[in-house]
């Protein structure tokens, strides 16, 4: 049965307009509409920002970007996955949404039969929240899988989880927030916890470790191992390199699932401008000439892009980028974006070396702190290696499952 479900999703035999799950009471004056247009893209893209109005920690996405990551012509994740948006309307008015997801490569390297749901948003009534979950569990019953997790916002190399834990602060680029009742909306639903993610902070007050600066120090004295900013004369080679030592890293289970070069270059292109403003803190690890590992380092920008509220330009003037950029002058913290090893470089003491250098570098530059995630709860060695070098848990992040 999973293999004909399975064909029949490749050969393009998808319903996406299936009649809804019964699994709990709907809003009875609530209309689901499919998203289609551009225009069901931008009121599908605004809603979030219209919801969270007042809410002093949320950071507006922009607009135009939501926009255009949604857009299958734009963005190369859709070559391989397929996915259907929809709006919930009272009398007109969107109080809800939702995408349902089905990502035919990450089923086929896990070995997995799972489609998700992302972009949820709904005003606080279970019964709003049942007719969109529902609505996302059919579309992704009938494209073949028969459990549905998330949220994923589009999958695991984008935002993903749910804030369960750390509602006391605004997010770090590049990470979910939602008000607290959202957990209780989907396990309302029937939704359970599959995995919780955990997010760390960093202090540049505090001193490293002795033991990490004793590795780190030891390790750098060898000169087996060199240390390097990412070359910004090679932009193209450094991102094969840093995809081949992802790839390397990847294995069946759950989680990360191979990606391919243009959405590789994709995330490439959004992150360009902040490592070129800040390579100090973008790091390759070498042995042997070998490129073994890495670390991406990058400015916080959230704090700044909460000054444009979601338009980078109004009225033809780019009023939103300017304040943007008057605000990023006093950015203070920093954002541990990703962090890799090759297998059979792991317990050497690369990754104390990578986290001493891009400590020291962050600590010259001015900045006062940094965010380490996120990190799933069950990888207990990068847990391991996380607290090891002083940062503290500040943030959880849930990923729910449901069986269709």
């Amino acid at each position: 049965m999973r293999a004909d479900r399975k064909r029949t999703a490749r050969q393009g035999s998808f319903i996406d307009e299936a009649p809804l799950i019964s699994r709990s009471v709907h809003a009875p004056d609530v209309t689901l509409e499919a998203v289609t247009t551009e225009a069901g893209r931008e009121a599908f893209a605004r809603f979030q920002n219209q919801h969270y109005a007042g809410d002093p920690h949320f950071v507006p996405p922009i607009i135009a970007e939501r926009r255009d990551f949604l857009d299958p012509h734009t963005n190369p994740f859709f070559k391989h996955a397929r996915s259907a948006l929809f709006l919930a309307r009272r009398h007109g008015r969107v109080v809800g949404r939702i995408a349902a997801i089905n990502d035919e490569r990450y089923n086929a390297f896990h070995d997995t039969d799972v489609g998700s749901f992302g972009f949820f948003e709904s005003i606080n009534e279970p019964a709003v929240a049942a007719t969109l979950l529902d609505r996302a569990a059919e579309w992704v019953r009938q494209t073949g899988p028969r459990t549905l997790i998330g949220p994923m916002n589009l999958a695991f190399h984008h935002d993903c989880g749910l804030l369960v834990e750390g509602f006391d602060r605004p997010p770090s680029m590049m990470m979910p927030y939602n008000p607290r009742g959202y957990g209780r909306l989907l396990e309302a639903n029937g939704f359970v916890r599959y995995h919780d993610l955990y997010s760390y902070e960093r202090s540049a007050s505090d001193p490293l470790p002795e033991k990490v600066t004793r590795m780190a120090e030891r390790i750098k004295g060898t000169g087996r191992v060199r240390i390097r900013r990412v070359n910004l004369d090679d932009t193209e080679g450094e991102v094969r390199r840093i995809k081949a030592i992802y790839d390397s890293m990847l294995k069946p289970g759950w989680g990360f699932a191979p990606i391919s070069d243009a959405e590789f270059d994709h995330a490439v292109a959004r992150l360009k401008p902040l490592v070129v403003a800040r390579p100090e803190l973008c790091l390759i690890a070498e042995a042997r000439g070998e490129p073994v590992a890495f670390s991406i380092t990058v400015p916080d920008t959230n704090l700044a892009q909460r000054e444009a509220n979601g338009y980078l330009s109004k009225f033809g003037l780019p009023i939103g980028l300017l304040k943007m950029l008057w605000a990023a002058r006093k950015l203070d913290r920093v954002r541990v974006l990703l962090f890799g090893i090759k297998p059979g470089y792991r317990r050497r003491g690369i990754d104390a070396l990578l986290a001493y250098e891009t400590f020291h570098e962050a600590q010259r530059l001015g900045y006062v702190s940094g965010e380490l995630g996120w990190v799933a709860d069950d990888d207990k060695l990068i847990n391991r290696m996380v607290q090891a070098v002083g940062a503290r848990h500040i943030k959880t992040f849930r990923l729910y499952q449901r069986a269709l």
